[in-house]
């Protein structure tokens, strides 16, 4: 294990380049975080275990895409402020072009027959993968009747097609009182609490100040793209428990409430984002495009990140109080949970939205199969749009 005295602090471009071999290739969201892991502690001796795991910890407690806060914790704890603004960077950056083209590629060609029959296979492997994923949840937190109420009344709520942010918020404040069992907070090293000394505030400060004079511009110049600014930063700020739960948030605030797209155009988007490397999350660049352009997709990804990616900074001073906050923890523990209700409920949407016959369900239950059996996402996304183009 490296000490934490012997950690090199790296050049800014060094950052940016390691992050950007990794963005390449950043399929699977989470499960990238051993890699980020390898190469920041192994290899590059940039972070020492304790230190790293810290960051794992604390990314998993606030909101946003986990694996691009990983490596923006990296950042930061390598060179401050900026140097986790370059790891954010070359870590999102491939995904961020990859569904800017196949945006553009949609959108143009969306009328062309074989389009529609990959995206008909793409849309069914989406349900797959979203009941995929809402299967995981459930065996890891739905352990008790507390935690049953909670993700069944969750699902209901958006199942109603109500926003899912104040069933999260309820939870939360549900979960404060009713998790009893959960008696201490998350035990921290004092090598971990060296966290704490990295000096953020003045570019937290100015960041805050150039995304609020961001939003100032669009208000005054176009208010549909401001609405849409608002949108993203809203649903990062509510995204606990990883990428995922971004899904229940678009699907109803741009589906349901503002009827912006249909759930069919959204599971592309979906879709889009799992065929790139990168979070789920950078489902917004498409919706971005799709709707205003490329102006929109910039305005989309970047705030639908900046916010997360601020409250990691702003938290990293206190992540020892955080952690080891009981209060903390207990609603923590209630927001992932409600995360189970919320993802049955997609899933039941998302499969509303396709016309099943015979050969899609069994290449639906074919893909939800294989990814149980841990067939990597990108290959079942991929067989799922080629058969497809065979069989449907």
């Amino acid at each position: 294990m490296t000490s934490h005295a012997t950690c090199i602090r790296p050049s800014l471009f060094a950052i940016f380049r390691a992050f950007l071999r990794l963005g390449l290739t950043a399929f699977g969201g989470p499960a990238m975080v051993p890699y980020i892991r390898t190469m920041a502690v192994d290899k590059k001796h940039w972070l020492d275990e304790t230190t790293f795991r810290t960051g794992v910890a604390l990314t998993q407690a606030i909101p946003g895409a986990t694996a691009m806060q990983v490596a923006a914790y990296v950042g930061l704890r390598a060179r401050g402020a900026v140097g986790a603004l370059a790891a954010y960077l070359g870590f999102g950056l491939p995904a961020f072009f990859l569904v800017l083209a196949l945006s553009f590629i949609y959108v143009k060609y969306n009328d062309v027959s074989w389009v529609l029959t990959a995206f008909a296979g793409l849309k069914i492997m989406i349900v797959a993968l979203v009941a995929h994923a809402c299967l995981n949840f459930l065996l890891k937190y739905v352990k008790n009747p507390v935690d049953i109420c909670l993700a069944v009344g969750s699902g209901l709520w958006l199942g109603f097609r109500l926003s899912p942010i104040p069933a999260i918020l309820g939870a939360c404040a549900l979960g404060m009182i009713l998790y009893k069992q959960i008696t201490q907070g998350a035990p921290l090293s004092d090598q971990a609490r060296e966290c704490g000394k990295v000096r953020v505030w003045r570019p937290v400060i100015l960041s805050v100040l150039v995304l609020v004079a961001g939003l100032a511009a669009l208000y005054f110049f176009d208010q549909e793209i401001f609405d849409l600014a608002l949108l993203m930063a809203k649903i990062d700020m509510f995204a606990f428990g990883g990428g995922y739960v971004s899904v229940p948030l678009m699907l109803h605030e741009v589906v349901e409430a503002r009827g912006w797209m249909t759930a069919q155009t959204f599971m592309d988007g979906i879709a889009m984002g799992q065929v790139t490397p990168g979070p789920i999350v950078m489902t917004a660049t498409f919706l971005g495009y799709f709707l205003f352009g490329l102006v929109g997709a910039v305005v989309a990804t970047i705030y639908v990140f900046a916010p997360s990616y601020l409250i990691l900074a702003a938290t990293v001073p206190f992540v020892d109080r955080l952690l080891g906050s009981v209060l903390f923890q207990r609603a923590l523990r209630a927001s992932l949970v409600t995360l189970v209700g919320l993802m049955a409920a997609v899933t039941v949407r998302f499969g509303l939205a396709i016309s099943w016959d015979w050969l899609s369900v069994l290449l639906g239950l074919a893909a939800f199969t294989a990814l149980r059996l841990g067939v990597d996402v990108l290959w079942v996304v991929l067989a799922g749009a080629g058969l497809a183009l065979v069989l449907l």
